[in-house]
């Protein structure tokens, strides 16, 4: 057998292992787990508070969609010249949201390199248990596959995710080799005022599922002059028990306080302060507004603040948009900060 025909018939193992993985993530949702991944979720709570037992099921749902079989094959096929390679890639993850850095390990594994993945301290479990699930289909995931504590070691290209503050330690560190740096970004939602329920129902969950910790969490809109706020508000009830949350709630008072003792005027709904703030990352528990006479206003807005935004939510059917109720359910070709991850691996 070619070495290139051994090469794709190993991607495509690894493809059937990443369908299985998706499967059982699946079955985790319908009470179908294995004790293992339901241990690793359970080590999860424990770990880390912000990540609460809807939370992870989220991030479970939203993988257990992409990793099919045909979802798969599909992406990789705008990637013909993948193949099975010996070049390590350096992956420091994030851990803001359950299994977040995980689409960088996919990544790197279906482009048929190996990883050393450095997790974050917190979320230090989901992602072996995803590994190990792979190995127990694909035995060769643990030859492919480092996950380390202090530094990567010698790798030949990097991934890294972290604070504005790492960001730059992490471009001088890796400053030699190609490198993807990711920072903070914020998600951002225009409205029109003609949005249907259904809607605004997802924009409830964009803002609000994971805490708004994430960077696909829309933290700033834009309305029209006179907007009803009220309809916004019926919309986001669905999620008024993020309130019982110590943290969020925490943040939440905090905020407030801080909000109300400098007399600024707010809208509350007893969950969320809605506060009219032209920035465009608002702090936990808040959602930051700004009025708009023209499109065009929000427009140049948005060009100003682009490197700081990870997807506008937006009625208008456009490339760089998302529609509502998408934002935090990303596919396989939605790349962080839309920067095509595969093209860097695949790069020689």
């Amino acid at each position: 057998m070619k070495n290139s025909d051994k090469s794709k018939d190993k991607i495509h193992s690894l493809i059937e292992a990443f369908d299985y993985l998706g499967e059982q993530l699946r079955n985790h949702l319908n009470f179908k787990a294995t004790r293992a991944l339901n241990e690793a979720v359970e080590a999860a709570l424990i770990q880390n508070t912000w990540f609460t037992t809807p939370n992870i099921n989220s991030a479970f749902r939203n993988w257990g969609e992409v990793l099919h079989l045909d979802n798969i094959i599909d992406w990789l096929s705008a990637y013909p010249n993948a193949k099975w390679s010996n070049q390590t890639v350096g992956l420091v993850l994030a851990g803001n949201l359950p299994l977040v850095g995980f689409h960088d390990v996919v990544c790197v594994l279906l482009s048929g390199h190996r990883a050393v993945i450095k997790l974050s301290s917190k979320d230090k479990v989901l992602i072996p248990a995803c590994i190990n699930i792979l190995q127990s289909k694909f035995s060769e995931i643990k030859e492919r596959v480092q996950f380390v504590s202090d530094q990567l070691g010698s790798v030949d290209k990097v991934i890294a995710t972290g604070s504005n503050n790492s960001s730059r330690y992490f471009s001088y560190y890796f400053k030699d080799i190609p490198h993807i740096i990711r920072k903070n970004r914020n998600s951002l939602a225009v409205l029109t005022g003609d949005e249907t329920d259904d809607q605004l129902a997802g924009l409830a969950d964009d803002i609000c599922l994971y805490f708004g910790l994430g960077c696909r969490s829309v933290s700033k809109i834009w309305v029209p002059k006179d907007y009803n706020f009220e309809i916004l508000f019926a919309a986001m009830y669905k999620h008024k028990d993020i309130i019982h949350h110590n943290g969020y709630a925490n943040n939440y008072d905090y905020n407030k306080a801080i909000f109300l003792m400098n007399k600024e005027p707010l809208l509350d709904n007893g969950f969320l302060i809605l506060k009219e703030d032209v920035r465009i990352s608002s702090p936990i528990a808040c959602l930051y507004y700004n009025y708009y006479d023209n499109q065009t206003e929000v427009e140049q807005a948005i060009a100003v603040n682009r490197e700081d935004i990870q997807c506008v939510v937006s009625l208008i059917n456009d490339n760089s948009n998302v529609f509502f109720g998408e934002a935090q359910f990303p596919q396989l070709h939605d790349y962080a900060d839309n920067i095509d991850t595969m093209d860097l691996l695949l790069k020689n």
